[in-house]
């Protein structure tokens, strides 16, 4: 059985890339790491839309759970495969730099950077045994442009772009391809303090994202019409940057 695993699927991004794996035939792992209402929320959506699939608690910044939780589904599951991966889960905690804490550094670099690694080395090798898979990473404008008050969520952005080219390097010749996809202001919870009318003056398309949008173009890059396309980072952000 083909099965999707999306980090941080419990809500907003993460949950429409669930419910978008689900139509597109895959049976979809839920990760989140504490939300359970929300992430049934998801699984009932999905159900409801004819898929299937479970829930996978684990804290993607903690190796040890990664590995316990992660590693033995994987082992447990032998008629199972993980086709496609979606790094998603993440977290920010904004200040400028001179005021930054040391925990806001580290908190932040380890869910969205150490993470894309704990998570990808444990899928990698059965998708090697494989020779096919999709990996895709959700990172953020902050990683292109660099924004103020965000020099930990950008440095961890940027790193996650780099490891995607240079991974996508590495496993191109056994029929997996790594690809990024930048987010500009979507509609979640991330964005929810920000004063929408205002922002959206600056943005060439006068509104913000939705993470349908968003899920659209995963489920493009997952798909095998998508396999000469790797090592790529797609923005979807109305033309704000490019």
């Amino acid at each position: 059985m083909k099965c999707a695993l999306i980090t941080g699927g419990s809500r907003g991004i993460g949950r429409a890339i669930c419910i978008k794996m689900a139509e597109m035939g895959y049976y979809v792992l839920i990760n989140y790491k504490s939300n359970t209402e929300e992430a049934d929320k998801t699984f009932a959506q999905i159900k409801q839309n004819g898929g299937d699939g479970e829930l996978l608690p684990f804290d993607v910044s903690d190796k040890t759970a990664v590995k316990q939780v992660l590693g033995n589904w994987i082992e447990a599951n032998t008629e199972k495969y993980i086709e496609v991966l979606v790094n998603n889960a993440g977290i920010k905690e904004d200040a400028l730099m001179l005021y930054m804490e040391d925990a806001q550094w580290e908190n932040v670099i380890r869910n969205n950077l150490d993470s894309f690694f704990f998570v990808t080395r444990l899928v990698l090798k059965s998708m090697l045994l494989k020779k096919y898979g999709r990996i895709i990473n959700i990172v953020s404008l902050s990683g292109l442009k660099g924004l103020p008050g965000q020099t930990n969520y950008s440095a961890a952005k940027a790193g996650v772009i780099g490891a995607t080219k240079a991974l996508a390097q590495e496993v191109g010749r056994n029929g997996i391809t790594v690809n990024a996809i930048a987010p500009g202001l979507i509609k979640t919870d991330m964005t929810e303090g920000m004063d929408e009318n205002e922002m959206k003056k600056v943005i060439p398309v006068r509104r913000f994202g939705s993470p349908e949008e968003v899920a659209f173009a995963t489920g493009f890059l997952a798909s095998s019409e998508a396999g000469y396309i790797t090592a790529e980072v797609l923005s979807i952000n109305g033309g704000l940057y490019s």
